[in-house]
C-alpha cells in the first residue's frame, strides 16, 4: 500500500466494479458532508465551547486524555527548549472536528510535532484529516496494512487526501519504531509487527510506551490479547505507571499475564457515558482492583490530565470535554 497518495489501480471485474461503485458513492457523500473541504486556518467559527485554561510550557511531561466520548485521543506536551513539543495520537470520530479543533487551539497547539494514528478505526482517527488540514504537522505515523486490510471508508480516505495536499507520507508505526522527542522523553512502538496480518484490525493498532525521567506511560490504541501477548513474546519492555487500557477497556483486551507484565499504578479507560459495548468490562476492571490499579475513565471523568515530573505521576479530572458540536452540553 502506498501512504500520502492514491493507490494503484487495477483492470476492473465484475466484482471489482460493483466495490468501485461503492467506494465512489462514499467518497461522494463525504464530499456532502465537507470531509473533503479546505478549512479556515482559524478553525471553528463559533468559539467558547471547549473552555481548557490557557496553558503555560510545562515544567515536566503533560498528557491529555481527552473525552472524545466513544472513541480515543491523547495529547502529549513535553517542555522543549523555550517552547512545547506535542504529540496528537489518535482524534476521536468525525463529529469533534471542531471541539478538538478548539480544545487543541486552547492549549496553546499551533503545531503537532508528531501526529499518530493508532490503527484506522474512526472512533480513532474519524477527524484526523481535519486535524491536518488544519494544524502544521511534522510527522505522520500509522500503521502499514495488508492491501486486503486498507479500509474504503470517507475518514480514512479524507485522511490520505489531506496528507497528499501537505505533502506528507505516512511513516509505518510498528515495532522498533522511535518516535523523536526531545531531550529525557523516549518514545518507543512495540506492536504491531513489521509484516503482521491479523484477522481483526484492532491488532494492527500501534503499543507506544513513552519514558520519562523515572516514569512511564503506556499506550495501546485498541490492541487486544493476541497482539498484548506477542509484544510480551518479543521481549519489550512494557511495564508503565499509566497504561492507556485497550479497546476501551473491552475484555478482549488487557489480559491478567499483560497487566501483570505493565503493572500500571494508574489505568486511564477512554469510553462514552451509557455506551452500548458495555465498555468498560467488568472483567478488565477487577483485574485492575487485583493489581491495586487506580482506575480514571473519561465518561465518570471527563477529560483526564497526568503530570509527571520525572518521578512521580499526579492526576487532574474533570477537565472540559471535547464536544461534537459547540451548543451541546454534558449531562
Amino acid at each position: 500500500m502506498k501512504r500520502g497518495g492514491r493507490r494503484s489501480r487495477k483492470k476492473l471485474g465484475v466484482g471489482s466494479f460493483f466495490a468501485a461503485l461503492v467506494i465512489a458513492l462514499l467518497l461522494l457523500w463525504a464530499e456532502n458532508q465537507g470531509l473533503f473541504e479546505e478549512l479556515p486556518a482559524n478553525g471553528p467559527q463559533t468559539p467558547g465551547a471547549v473552555s481548557f485554561s490557557p496553558a503555560e510550557r510545562p515544567e515536566g511531561l503533560e498528557v491529555y486524555f481527552l473525552d472524545v466520548g466513544q472513541g480515543d485521543s491523547e495529547l502529549i506536551r513535553l517542555p522543549n527548549g523555550d517552547g512545547v513539543f506535542h504529540i496528537l495520537i489518535d482524534t476521536g470520530e468525525y463529529a469533534y472536528a471542531d471541539g478538538l479543533t478548539e480544545g487543541l487551539r486552547a492549549l496553546g497547539v499551533e503545531k503537532i510535532d508528531a501526529l499518530i494514528c493508532s490503527h484506522p478505526h474512526t472512533d480513532h482517527m474519524g477527524c484526523m484529516a481535519r486535524i491536518v488540514q488544519r494544524f502544521e504537522i511534522g510527522s505522520f505515523y500509522m500503521p502499514r496494512l495488508p492491501d486486503k486490510k486498507v479500509p474504503t471508508t470517507p475518514a480514512y480516505e479524507a485522511l490520505l487526501n489531506a496528507l497528499e495536499k501537505k505533502g506528507l507520507t505516512a511513516i509505518p508505526l510498528e515495532q522498533n519504531t522511535e518516535i523523536p522527542c526531545p531531550a529525557g522523553a523516549k518514545l518507543q512502538v512495540s506492536a504491531p509487527q513489521p509484516g503482521a496480518d491479523w484477522e481483526d484490525l484492532n491488532n494492527f493498532s500501534g503499543i507506544l510506551r513513552l519514558a520519562y525521567g523515572e516514569t512511564a506511560f503506556l499506550f495501546t490504541g485498541d490492541a487486544e490479547k493476541e497482539s498484548e501477548a506477542l509484544a510480551l513474546e518479543d521481549g519489550y519492555e512494557l511495564s508503565a505507571d499509566v497504561l492507556k487500557c485497550g479497546h476501551h477497556g473491552s475484555r478482549t483486551s488487557s489480559s491478567a499475564k499483560f497487566l501483570k507484565a505493565v503493572n500500571p499504578r494508574y489505568a486511564v479507560i477512554s469510553c462514552g457515558k451509557d455506551n452500548s459495548y458495555g465498555h468498560p468490562h467488568e472483567g478488565t476492571l477487577k483485574k485492575l482492583q487485583k493489581l491495586g490499579t487506580t482506575v480514571y475513565r473519561t465518561d465518570e471523568d471527563q477529560t483526564v490530565l497526568a503530570k509527571s515530573d520525572g518521578t512521580t505521576v499526579t492526576f487532574e479530572t474533570g477537565l472540559p470535554s471535547i464536544l461534537p458540536n459547540q451548543t451541546e452540553k454534558r449531562k
